[in-house]
């Protein structure tokens, strides 16, 4: 009959097993279970061992374990007191490590805090054979696995060992996860540009706070990544971050993306669901192209927005919903509002600070800085290191209206380095599919600031000099336009005459 254990104490989410050997207390460490281990195995022999630091001053106990632990294809590294413990950590990269709570020239508790500083990731499994809660919480604050009361069983030992393994490998993920995030990120505010600078300082002013924000611009302006950053930037920042496209879904489809549903709310509802306003719980939501909406569910929108509480479809138990709302739209909601397109209090409600992306034909400066960092990042992601990006092809990228704006931009970069034959990019690699407004007028042999000077100038003169209407025009605030005007030497009463 195999041996028996009970456990009987939990401390928080970390499991303190106490083993009472019901039969044959006489094989405390020497029972070998090889039919235990034999599927772990066969499924670890293809890989890697797993390396294993054992920290026992008896030597019979620690040649047990060893030898359990090495029949089911586990590395060990044995140690037997504080200073083995300290050197197999410096001379190897263990997995993990099953550690005596008492060694002869210390306690694992003295090694903890060191060993969680050079090694924050390795899972520590305390022994001892005198267990109690209080020194059971100690070591947990102080950063073990696990905390085990001696005696223990070996299939014990191997089933924590396996589970802190589990936890190792999911922290590893979530690191390597958070690392790609913050590598594949993009600055929303890259550039030298007026008007993304305006852009920079109203985002800095507004991401401590919890306040709705509106982001308004044109299709691939950057909306998207804004949101992403004031979020990454506020106090939710290590809650969720859940965006969702409106114009993607149905009425149906999208009432129950956001809000949830029970067994039973509609044909085909089979099993519950969590809407997304309660995934985001604590931190923000992101409702893309807001102005899509359908106008059945912007009443409840507004509701939920406004109680902080919401109910899943088919349910009557209200929740308690605490997050943040960052909007977008490529559509001037107010336009749509006079429309009777968007209801007029849920746009009062989500609008309590607008910030507007501008469009990167407003941006011309910042194209070669984009056009150079984006260059950069592809020629890494593709392998093709060797290419360099010719200032002509970044000219004729400046003379050119971007009418998709950064994500054309980025696109074309990606579709250039990918299909380029030579060693450098040139402006016949861009296969650009619109023709540019400026290089059909015959000026694409202009500088940049000389283009930009020429576009305020026509805008000027169209308007007759009017700057709040050349502004309109050009989609700028008045206080920018005069700024360039001031930059580029532009004169109104020259213009009236």
């Amino acid at each position: 009959m195999p041996q028996q254990f009970e456990i009987t104490d939990v401390i928080c989410h970390v499991v303190t097993v106490h083993v009472r050997f019901l039969q044959s207390p006489q094989s405390v460490w020497g029972a070998r279970i090889p039919q235990w281990g034999c599927d772990q195995a066969h499924v670890r022999s293809n890989m890697a061992k797993k390396s294993i630091v054992i920290g026992e001053d008896d030597q019979a106990i620690r040649g047990a374990l060893s030898e359990f632990l090495e029949s089911i294809d586990y590395e060990v590294i044995p140690a037997m007191n504080c200073a083995g413990i300290r050197e197999a950590f410096r001379n190897s990269s263990p997995d993990a490590a099953i550690l005596d709570y008492s060694l002869p020239d210390g306690t694992a508790l003295d090694l903890l805090p060191q060993l969680k500083q050079s090694h924050p990731s390795v899972p520590l499994i305390l022994l001892t054979g005198n267990g109690s809660v209080p020194l059971a919480v100690q070591a947990i604050k102080e950063g073990a696995e696990q905390f085990l009361t001696k005696p223990v069983e070996m299939a014990a030992i191997a089933v924590v060992l396996e589970r802190a393994l589990k936890n190792q490998r999911n922290f590893q993920k979530q690191l390597a996860g958070k690392a790609r995030e913050k590598r594949e990120s993009v600055d929303p505010f890259l550039g030298t540009s007026s008007a993304i600078r305006e852009v920079a300082e109203q985002a800095e002013r507004v991401c401590l706070s919890h306040c709705p924000i509106l982001i308004s611009g044109e299709t691939g302006s950057g909306k998207g990544v804004l949101a992403k950053w004031v979020h990454d930037q506020s106090p939710r920042a290590e809650e969720p971050f859940v965006d969702l496209n409106c114009a993607g879904f149905g009425r149906e489809l999208l009432e129950t993306e956001l809000f949830g549903h029970e067994v039973g709310a509609f044909t085909g509802a089979v099993q519950r669901k969590m809407g997304l306003l309660e995934v985001a719980q604590r931190g923000t939501v992101f409702l893309d192209e807001i102005g899509d909406m359908d106008l059945q569910i912007q009443p409840k929108l507004l509701k939920i927005l406004e109680e902080k509480r919401f109910r899943r479809l088919g349910d009557v138990q209200e929740r308690q919903l605490d997050v943040r709302l960052i909007a977008a739209s490529h559509e001037d909601l107010v336009q749509l509002v006079q429309q009777k397109k968007f209801r007029s209090d849920l746009y009062f409600r989500v609008s309590t600070v607008v910030i507007r992306m501008p469009p990167l034909r407003e941006r011309l400066e910042d194209i070669p800085i984009l056009a150079r960092y984006f260059f950069e990042r592809v020629a890494v992601d593709l392998g093709r290191l060797h290419l360099t990006l010719s200032d002509q092809t970044i000219e004729t990228m400046a003379t050119y209206s971007w009418p998709g704006n950064i994500r054309e931009l980025k696109n074309v970069i990606e579709r250039a380095v990918l299909l380029a034959a030579g060693e450098t990019i040139r402006s016949k690699d861009l296969h650009l599919e619109f023709k540019s407004e400026v290089a059909v007028g015959g000026e694409s042999q202009l500088t940049l600031r000389e283009i930009q000077r020429l576009h305020i100038q026509k805008a000027l003169d169209a308007e007759r000099g009017n700057v709040a209407r050349a502004a309109a025009r050009l989609g700028l605030t008045r206080s920018t336009l005069y700024n360039k005007m001031k930059t580029f030497g532009i004169n109104t009463l020259r213009i009236h005459n």
